[in-house]
């Protein structure tokens, strides 16, 4: 366990929290007439949470800091370092702390993680000394049967993951409680999980409210959630929260998968957006602190309740790279949060302290199983394809086109959102797939698991929606784009699936191949084709991509106005899937005349 002293090494400035008036119930007392100069002495809890959100299975320590923290962010994250900053947190108030989360700790999952079907991350947080959490989106990410298993442990029907001597690795399950009090059995209108918890804390009792974001169905493959629903997030946590108090809670803590943006550092709140905004301020007054999470960002906020009362709403960006430290000072009397007293952080997970031991030997064990695994065969390549963003990301390639066609693979079918083309960013297509590429001992042609997860280790969720022909020649003329979020790289190439082709011409001249150019290009009018038929502009189509894209990653806002969405599968899966019904797999001939 690090010592408290290793906190010196994240110390940062607490941001104190003011705003309540003396006559709110949850702030501090008034001081009546006859006692104006001499204060009754509170007796008060200083109760510490320990939040973080969005881990989405980052164990290992090999992550570079995510933005929106700065460039200049030393080394952070990896769970070895985040329970180790938890520990040493805790230490300072062993008897009067909770360690919560807000959603995605599951689910777009790195590759030691996401091989074991996150076992290894929800053991993790049992190490960790997690207390409670929310769902998030990416925990429904294959349907809720398996969310009730990683919750109530068990093995999956094919079986057990097993040990290295053939052993099965039993799996217990949560040991915190996950909420998810927005989600409701179709059948029954009962939820799915518990949506509230109650802690008793030095005779204070604390009921936490969690959520997921009422949108996850688009988020996901509409099958697996089939049989429930999801409920408006402000109309559940009121709800919630009055039959909290109906039973003597009242310090009631909200942890929500949903959050905003903000363009300050990491522990400011500089221009907060909807949908958390609008959400924080339609919250119940008698709801003491908001804990978020779903955009990644970093955020400590006091926000207006209905009252017009300032309220915390945190966030701690992704991957258990930011801790926040809250603490909310509460009136043991009455129950009551003194907001003007309660204060909160947003602090580093630096790797300049002991890693915690548990956690190392927890990744030990789970990595030793998952060499041989990284080595098993998915597919086959006849030949080289070749590209990916370690190239210019100006131009059509063999792999940008073969990943577009995995999406087609994965969406084409009516059940699965029976789209007819399908787009691919170039800078998500991270390795090429070469014949003598030989990592794990493999023969050469064969293509690992391993491998195809350096092709695609975002695990972003496929999508389709519906656009019409001029909104996908406004996708395709974003192309090139001379604004400052593109940086250097003004030309970013989409792949395309099979039987879609069109033309481009540059404004100016051509440039060399494997080159930024230096002027704008646009599509062809007209050289739209599907099956080799031209395509109307005024038609609809069924396109699949990826999430990233649709909500308009890369600037790519021409997206957000397709519709009728519907979420599929992981990228990686499917990768994998279309790996292995399509073996000796070639290079596709060009699909963009011009580009």
């Amino acid at each position: 366990m690090a010592s408290a002293a290793g906190l010196a090494l994240v110390a940062t400035p607490l941001v104190v929290i003011s705003g309540a008036s003396a006559d709110d119930s949850s702030g501090d007392l008034a001081t009546s007439p006859v006692a104006k100069h001499k204060k009754k002495k509170l007796n008060t809890l200083d109760l510490q949470l320990l939040s973080f959100n969005d881990f989405h299975g980052h164990l290992e320590a090999n992550d570079s800091p995510q933005a929106p923290l700065p460039a200049d962010t030393p080394p952070v994250g990896g769970v070895e370092y985040l329970a180790s900053h938890v520990d040493a947190l805790r230490s300072n108030q062993p008897r009067t702390t909770l360690t919560v989360a807000a959603g995605d700790l599951i689910g777009g999952s790195t590759f030691l993680s996401g091989l074991f079907q996150d076992q290894p991350s929800i053991e993790a947080m049992n190490a960790l000394g997690l207390d409670v959490s929310s769902v998030g989106n990416h925990e429904f990410d294959e349907g809720t049967d398996e969310l009730l298993r990683m919750v109530n442990g068990g093995c999956q029907d094919s079986g057990c993951f097993k040990d290295a001597d053939g052993n099965d690795i039993p799996y217990e399950g949560a040991d915190f409680d996950y909420l998810a009090a927005n989600v409701l059995k179709r059948d029954t209108r009962k939820p799915l999980l518990p949506g509230t918890t109650v802690r008793k804390i030095k005779g204070v009792k604390v009921g936490f409210i969690g959520m997921t974001l009422e949108a996850t169905p688009t988020l996901v493959n509409p099958a697996g959630v089939s049989s429930v629903r999801f409920k408006d997030e402000v109309q559940t946590a009121n709800r919630a929260s009055r039959r909290l108090q109906a039973r003597g809670i009242d310090t009631i803590v909200v942890l929500l998968h949903e959050g905003g943006y903000q363009t300050g550092g990491y522990s400011a709140c500089e221009g907060i957006s909807d949908p958390i905004l609008t959400i924080a301020q339609k919250l119940r007054h008698r709801i003491d602190a908001v804990v978020t999470g779903h955009t990644h960002q970093p955020y400590v906020c006091k926000i207006d309740d209905p009252r017009g009362d300032k309220r915390l709403v945190t966030s701690a960006a992704s991957y258990g790279q930011v801790l926040t430290e809250t603490h909310l000072i509460i009136n043991k009397k009455t129950g009551d949060v003194l907001r003007k007293r309660s204060h909160a952080v947003n602090r580093l997970v630096t790797r300049d302290i002991p890693k915690n031991r548990a956690e190392t030997n927890l990744i030990r064990f789970w990595s030793a199983l998952a060499e041989p695994l990284a080595a098993r065969v998915v597919g086959t390549v006849a030949e080289d394809i070749t590209g990916s963003s370690s190239s210019c990301r100006c131009e059509e390639t063999p792999m940008g086109d073969t990943v577009a066609d995995a999406i087609l693979f994965g969406t084409s079918a009516p059940a699965d959102g029976g789209a007819q083309i399908a787009f691919m960013n170039t800078g998500g297509v991270r390795a090429e797939l070469l014949v003598d590429a030989i990592l794990n001992g493999e023969d050469p042609g064969e293509v690992t698991y391993a491998e195809a997860y350096a092709v695609s280790p975002f695990n972003n969720l496929l999508v389709t929606v519906d656009m019409t022909g001029q909104q996908i020649v406004d996708v395709l003329n974003q192309q090139y784009q001379d604004i400052e979020d593109r940086g250097s790289r003004k030309m970013l190439s989409l792949g395309v699936s099979e039987g879609f082709a069109y033309d481009w011409e540059w404004d100016g001249q051509a440039p060399a191949p494997n080159t930024q150019p230096s002027g704008p290009g646009h599509v062809v009018p007209g050289s739209l084709t599907l099956d080799g038929q031209p395509m109307s502009l005024d038609a609809t189509y069924r396109v699949g991509t990826l999430n990233f894209l649709a909500d308009g990653g890369d600037s790519f806002t021409a997206f957000e106005g397709a519709t009728n969405r519907l979420g599929g599968p992981e990228d990686l899966a499917n990768l994998v899937d279309f790996l292995g019904a399509n073996p000796g797999l070639t290079a596709p001939q060009d699909r963009v005349n011009g580009l």
